[in-house]
């Protein structure tokens, strides 16, 4: 028996770019046979987004590992033939075009659920499959913006500034479509029928559920609510970034009393003890000069071996040089064009996923031969532009 648990289990992923890319990666890295069905006009657009590196951008070598890839246009009426038969062997499939497109193509969820009753559908969207803004464009921005987070996003000076990572792609499109996705192959599998269902993933509900508590307390008190104005976005002097001597960054997450009471023992200042939660201009003032005092590296000097919660602000280049970065192999050097991340999912076998990342249509020869095509007819199906 496998130790990964999706082994065995086939993936259709029809996705471009961040979102489905991410959610599809984890499958894969979690056992599933990742089938990449992309079009004959380039493919996914995260291949050709720079740099490049090999064949494809370091971005989709990043997200891609263990997939195969085939072309396919599922615009002509041969390639959805093909697109179908696929289907038949599926488990899952996941999408993320705005709702209506596949329905439009002749495959949307009720035409290939009556093919494959078993059919896991997960479909990737901004907003979702209902409401007004269901057939709006978008991108990550404009997810987080409608949903609150980019209002409370920002400076003291209350200015809003872009968060470091996409976070309706990632967290929500992402990690929203690869948990709504295995939880409905675990209800299938526990289904005496075993029949699939329909997952409706919206990147905008996913971001409204990450700020929730939030939410809550802003409904519940009706404060204000904006950068650096909240309990965790840097209105307290306990949970703040802070500039060293050296011009060098560091966050101070001493939320809890025992870790201030600490932090204020080890730099000797008793007077700022009742200070944690003291938002006066006269208390920032009085920690912008304490960490103005000590450089970067004098400061994590300082603090070593005492709980305080106090860590630098590291750049990109810093962070996967880290010695926690690396005691957790979040950088497999797998021999390939570059270093690939670590699993989001770690196995507790420790076995490690399918390194290789396929170019461009590498496996339609092969995927379409387990259909049961013979040679003459793929060429054909080449020639044709079909494949």
């Amino acid at each position: 028996m496998s130790d990964k648990p999706l082994e065995g289990m086939v993936v259709l992923d029809l996705c471009r770019l961040l979102p489905g890319d991410f959610c599809t990666w984890v499958l894969a890295d979690l056992g599933a046979d990742v089938i990449k069905v992309e079009d004959t006009r380039g493919g996914d657009y995260m291949r050709w987004t720079p740099p490049l590196v090999g064949h494809s951008s370091a971005m989709f070598w990043a997200l891609n590992r263990g997939k195969r890839s085939i072309k396919l246009d599922l615009k002509h009426e041969r390639g959805r033939e093909i697109f179908t038969k696929l289907v038949d062997r599926a488990d899952a499939l996941i999408e993320s075009f705005r709702p209506g497109v596949m329905d439009r193509l002749g495959l949307g969820y009720e035409e290939l659920s009556r093919r494959n009753p078993r059919l896991v559908y997960t479909a990737i969207t901004g907003y979702g499959q209902d409401g007004p803004y269901s057939q709006r464009a978008g991108h990550d921005l404009d997810y987080i913006s409608l949903a609150g987070l980019q209002g409370v996003t920002g400076t003291a000076a209350g200015e809003p500034a872009i968060p470091g990572f996409q976070v309706a792609d990632l967290g929500g499109g992402g990690m929203g479509g690869a948990l709504a996705t295995v939880s409905a192959l675990l209800a299938r599998e526990r289904d005496p029928a075993r029949k699939g269902t329909f997952c409706d993933v919206s990147m905008f509900d996913v971001v409204s559920a990450f700020i929730a508590p939030h939410v809550a307390r802003h409904l519940a008190d009706g404060a204000a609510a904006g950068p650096a104005s909240m309990h965790l976005n840097g209105r307290f002097p306990c949970y703040h970034l802070y500039r060293s001597a050296d011009g060098r960054w560091l966050a101070l997450g001493a939320l809890e009393p025992k870790f201030w009471q600490e932090f204020c023992e080890v730099v000797d200042r008793p007077d700022l003890a009742d200070g944690a939660f003291d938002d006066s201009s006269r208390m920032a003032e009085e920690m912008r000069a304490l960490f103005a005092s000590r450089s970067r590296d004098d400061w994590m000097a300082l603090v070593e071996g005492h709980d305080v919660c106090l860590e630098p602000v590291k750049t990109l280049a810093e962070a996967v040089q880290d010695p926690q970065h690396r005691a957790r192999g979040l950088s497999w050097d797998v021999g390939g064009e570059i270093p690939q991340p670590g699993p989001v999912v770690r196995l507790a076998s420790g076995s490690r996923a399918d390194a290789r990342v396929t170019d461009y249509g590498e496996d339609t020869q092969s995927v379409l031969s387990e259909l049961g095509l013979g040679a003459t007819e793929i060429e054909e199906l080449r020639k044709s532009g079909v494949v």
